[in-house]
Parts: structure tokens; sequence; C-alpha cells
């Protein structure tokens, strides 16, 4: 669907402006994310590689991530080696997730940004008096139902794509941040706290982003396409003839029923959602901190 509103932007001055607009946002967006990914890693990662540690002498090295080893490390150089394939882990699975997550965003702002073509065309759709229009209302009235459900079979399929991956991210991101934000707490105080918390706070800060970005993804969508009845209904329908007004009633029914992203098909995202993994996160922690 997203080549062939490329190509539709060829004939129409609006499709062109909104299409490109939510590219570069989504463009923007998507290097944010990377660099942000990217930062949290290298601020995690970068006090073990400074650190100069004895190989040899040392039972415990530190690592990036503990593993299991099934030979010694004996040199600095295997060591070092060892920090940076885990170090090249990371950044790949850092990336892999912005990705994912960048992808969400860039397929949902294109959807908006149909469904604010579909309002323009809406606002237009009676011609202004001495204003002259190649399409009769009949054809553009047929033209705007068919864009609407080609929005629609897009829609869905986002939430065929992305309902049990925000299943899987809800569960993990509750427990990370409940986990993420025992480690902050419990390191006021110590010794190398400010090591601690800069490490964590920004995995803290990524994990609860991560989280809004699915949620707001539902609340864009959801507010989009409420707006499509909103835009029927401010048309100036009442200037048409009744037969051809009467379609527009079925698209403002449609609309009505909006469109939405879910939770592996329990319970929509929204903004309230967010705020539902942000009171679950916080109760977790109270329990946490009480047991310690």
């Amino acid at each position: 669907m997203m080549a062939e509103d490329w190509n539709d932007c060829v004939n129409s001055d609006v499709n062109m402006r909104e299409t490109a607009y939510k590219a570069k946002l989504a463009d923007r967006i998507t290097n944010a994310l990377f660099t942000l990914h990217t930062l949290t890693i290298v601020a995690y990662s970068i006090g073990i590689f400074l650190t100069d540690v004895d190989v040899v002498n040392q039972s415990e090295l530190p690592l990036l991530l503990k593993v299991e080893l099934p030979v010694d490390i004996n040199t600095k150089r295997m060591y070092k080696t060892l920090l940076a394939m885990q170090f090249v882990h990371l950044i790949m699975s850092g990336c892999g997730t912005g990705l994912l997550n960048a992808l969400l965003l860039t397929l949902t702002l294109h959807v908006g940004g149909q469904m604010d073509i579909l309002r323009c065309w809406l606002n237009d759709l009676v011609p202004k008096e001495n204003e002259e229009r190649s399409e009769s209302i009949v054809a553009m009235t047929n033209k705007i139902i068919r864009k609407h459900q080609k929005v629609i079979s897009f829609s869905e399929y986002i939430e065929d794509l992305y309902t049990y991956i925000a299943l899987v991210q809800f569960t993990s991101n509750t427990v990370l941040i409940c986990s993420l934000g025992f480690l902050i707490v419990t390191a006021i105080g110590s010794p190398d706290a400010t090591e601690h918390i800069v490490r964590s706070l920004l995995f803290y800060t990524v994990t609860n982003l991560e989280a809004f970005i699915f949620c707001f993804a539902g609340e864009y969508l959801k507010n989009k396409s409420k707006a499509i009845g909103n835009a029927a209904y401010n048309s100036a329908w009442y200037e048409m003839k009744p037969e051809n007004s009467r379609n527009l009633i079925f698209l403002i029914l449609r609309a009505q029923k909006q469109l939405t992203l879910t939770v592996g098909k329990i319970m929509d995202l929204s903004l309230e959602s967010f705020t539902s993994i942000m009171k679950a996160s916080g109760s977790y922690l109270s329990v946490l901190l009480a047991m310690q």
C-alpha cells in the first residue's frame, strides 16, 4: 500500500505534502531512536572498557554480559576480544530493538498521513462557488470510500504484525522498568552510586520509551480514525443531493469503529495503557523494596 500511496502523490499536491511530511518525521524519529540506543549501550560499556584489569590474578573478570565460557581467559588480548564481541552483540541487539520500534512508528505515521489526506478530500468534497473541478462529487465520494477501505486494511495489517510483539514488550517492559527502578533506588548511598545510576538510568529511559512508543501508536491511530468521522460530518454534505450525501453516512458509521492496536488481542494500546504499565511497575517496585 505504501508504494501505491507514493505513486498517487504524483497527481496530487496534497498527497505529496502529507506523505512527505510524515516520511521526514519518521526519518527524524528513527535517527533519534538509533542514536539513543547506541548512546545507552556506550554509556553502559565504557566503564568496563576503561577499567585496567589484571587478567591473570583476578578470579572473576568484569564483562558486559555475564557468561559461562568453555575456556579460561588468561591473556589480555582474549579478554579484550571477548569484550569487543559482547559490545558488537549489544549494539546489534539495540539497533534491532530500535528498528522494531521505528518501523511501528513509520507505519503508524504513514497511516496517519493518509487519514489527513482523507480529511482534506472531505473538506473539499463540495466545490466552492465559482470553483471548477475535474471530478464530480459522486466520483470524489467513491474515491474517498475506496481510500478509507485501503487505510483500514493497512491498519489491520499493522495490528496483525505487532499485536503479539506488543504483548511480549508489555510483559518484559513492566519487569524491566521495575527491576531497573530497583537498581537505581538501591544504588543511592553506595560508594559507586553515580556509576550505577548513570548506567541504569539510560536503560530505564529507553525501556520507558519503548513502552510509550507502542502506546502512542495505538492512541494516534485511534484519534486519527475518529477524525475521519468528524471531517465527514463537518463537510458541506447539506449542499449535496440526498442520494449522494447518504454515502457519507456509511463513512461516518465505519469511522465510529475506531482503528487501534492491541496487546495480544487482549487490551487496546493507548496512553491509558502506558499509565497502567507505570502503575504496575511502581507497585512491584514497592513490594521489592519492602522485602529488601
